[in-house]
């Protein structure tokens, strides 16, 4: 088993990557900074991706309306009762965090910096929303912060981008990933898996793809219904089925036997409150999904880039 892949885990996760790397428990502190989307504001698009409602995964803390220093200390003191955690990375999460004026970006950047606990950012956005002066920002944040970029990719397949109102292309994806590589800072992919018309088999290929970029980490969630979204609709319509948990833990686990042991993940599950959960309602935590795939890895007696490089059929 690699080096990087802990050994009860059978993954290397960001978590334990944080702990080596800085010492102690870091955690993610999510701030809202009241961004908008160019696939909603008409730029790109409107209406946003089928599967959008960010109440679903946006903490009750964390709205635009509450100063950023607000939500940041509310977070802080939350993590630090929960799980004693030492040191804060802010995640500016919400919509396309890069998708501002260079000088707005800035201000926002360095007062979630200021605070002597916060060692770094980590900044969502889409791969078609990211300027040159955004860049160049993040890389001189880099040069003295802990960076991440996260880009949100979703699926390796531009038809499934294009039924699912993305608005940009794998190859926006990849051209993205590859003007951001080499700058000190870490750079995240998200994906899904559960879209209609998606075969295991492409899904999968995403692993191949990720291997095949300068990309550090990984976040992967299961396709969900939430309220307020056209997937909602198409749900009740007949026209979406979700993943059953036993097929989406299984998925997980193919994923991760091709994804390189280089590459640290930070989520295996998506979740939404109960309240706007449409389907699938598996009712799980985060950590119960993260030990059912670890334990469907510990039963096949495989780990984290156990086939990365080899056949897709080799065992």
């Amino acid at each position: 088993m690699p080096t990087a892949i802990h050994h009860e885990l059978r993954i290397n996760s960001y978590g334990h990557y944080l702990r080596r790397r800085f010492g102690c428990r870091i955690s993610k502190v999510n701030v809202d900074a009241g961004f908008t989307c160019p696939n909603r504001d008409g730029s790109k698009g409107t209406g946003g991706c089928i599967y959008c409602n960010n109440v679903s995964f946006s903490p009750k803390d964390t709205q635009p309306v509450i100063p950023l220093e607000e939500q940041l200390a509310a977070g802080m003191a939350y993590h630090r009762h929960r799980l004693g955690s030492g040191k804060f990375i802010v995640y500016f999460q919400k919509y396309t965090n890069t998708y501002a004026s260079v000088e707005l970006l800035a201000d926002l950047y360095r007062r979630a910096l200021a605070h002597p606990d916060v060692i770094g950012i980590s900044v969502g956005t889409r791969p078609d929303s990211l300027t040159d002066g955004a860049l160049g920002l993040l890389t001189e944040i880099a040069r003295d912060h802990y960076v991440c970029l996260e880009l949100g990719l979703q699926s390796r397949d531009d038809a499934i981008l294009a039924r699912i109102n993305r608005g940009h292309t794998v190859g926006d994806f990849i051209a993205t990933v590859k003007r951001a590589a080499g700058r000190n800072f870490d750079i995240c992919a998200h994906l899904i898996h559960g879209f209609p018309g998606e075969r295991r088999e492409e899904f999968l290929k995403s692993a191949d793809l990720i291997a095949s970029l300068p990309i550090d980490s990984v976040k992967l969630h299961q396709l969900h219904a939430v309220e307020g979204t056209e997937l909602a609709a198409m749900y009740r319509r007949g026209e979406f089925v979700p993943l059953t948990l036993e097929k989406y833990v299984a998925a997980a686990a193919d994923f991760l036997e091709r994804l390189p042991a280089r590459v640290t993940v930070q989520r295996l599950y998506g979740s939404a409150p109960l309240a706007i959960c449409v389907a699938p309602r598996w009712g799980l935590k985060n950590n119960q999904m993260w030990f059912a795939v670890v334990n469907e890895l510990r039963r096949r007696g495989t780990w984290q880039g156990f086939l990365a490089g080899r056949g897709a059929g080799e065992r």
